[in-house]
């Protein structure tokens, strides 16, 4: 079924689907990728994480590439995230290949609950930004501790769970660096490209990739995506929020109870 060419064009609508789902609500096409490939190809869960980074790197490059152009990314400031995640990446993906599924499955749930509370804070921080009249491109702090920390939580969650982690690490930039969203989302989104490609390498190694279907949905995340940002300035806030939230509880329903199933073989 996955090497037919009409699997592939309905997983380039999928992509699609999920990358405007994820232009509107400003999360990672990995987060809804991985569920979409378990659900409708019936693929075990490291293939899905590891087929899902093809999509990601995609969009990643696509995303930088643009800012880049505008001469807007820090390439100083995603390097020094990058390097410290591309590592914990590859140990992130060698976990993934050595976990129970049942472990992933409620892992992956439990991040997508996490993510919630995370982007929640993201909100929060930006209005205490707003407030003290810091302007959404301003840069934040290089320490090397925090960019440390950012960094290698980053690279263990993209490699394990194939996703960019552009939820967890903004934030986090926000938070520990003092770095304004829009910086922070530029940021990320360049030391994305080089941490989902360490991430790709191991899984790629480890035969875990579905090359045609990760091209398939990535390539049709990176055309929805289009449509996705572009209607996010037409919804109220509060639909968005609502949406997002109840989107993620769904998935991890989905994947607690795909990790029951798993318990129980």
């Amino acid at each position: 079924m996955i090497d037919q060419p009409m699997t592939w064009g309905w997983l380039f609508l999928l992509g699609i689907f999920t990358g405007a789902v994820a232009g509107v609500l400003g999360i990672g096409g990995g987060l809804l990728i991985v569920p979409a490939l378990t659900f409708f190809l019936r693929v075990n869960l490291v293939q899905a994480t590891a087929t899902s980074l093809v999509g990601v790197l995609l969009s990643a490059i696509s995303g930088s590439g643009q800012n880049w152009r505008k001469g807007k990314l820090d390439w100083r400031a995603s390097l020094g995230l990058a390097l410290f995640g591309m590592p914990t990446a590859q140990l992130g993906a060698w976990l993934g290949d050595r976990l129970p599924e049942a472990w992933l499955a409620f892992s992956f749930a439990t991040l997508m609950l996490i993510i919630i509370y995370l982007m929640d804070l993201k909100q929060k921080l930006k209005q205490r930004n707003k407030h003290v009249g810091l302007s959404e491109d301003a840069v934040g702090s290089r320490d090397l501790a925090p960019v440390a920390k950012i960094g290698l939580l980053t690279g263990v969650l993209s490699g394990l769970f194939g996703v960019g982690g552009g939820a967890v690490m903004v934030p986090l930039q926000m938070l520990m660096l003092g770095e304004a969203i829009k910086a922070a989302v530029r940021t990320s989104l360049g030391a994305i490209v080089l941490i989902a490609a360490s991430g790709l390498i191991q899984h790629a190694w480890n035969g875990n990739v579905l090359y045609i279907p990760g091209l398939a949905l990535g390539f049709g995340g990176m055309v929805g995506a289009q449509f996705g940002t572009r209607l996010l300035p037409h919804l109220p806030d509060r639909l968005v929020n609502l949406l997002f939230r109840l989107l993620l509880i769904v998935l991890s329903i989905y994947m607690t109870w795909r990790g029951v199933q798993a318990w129980n073989r």
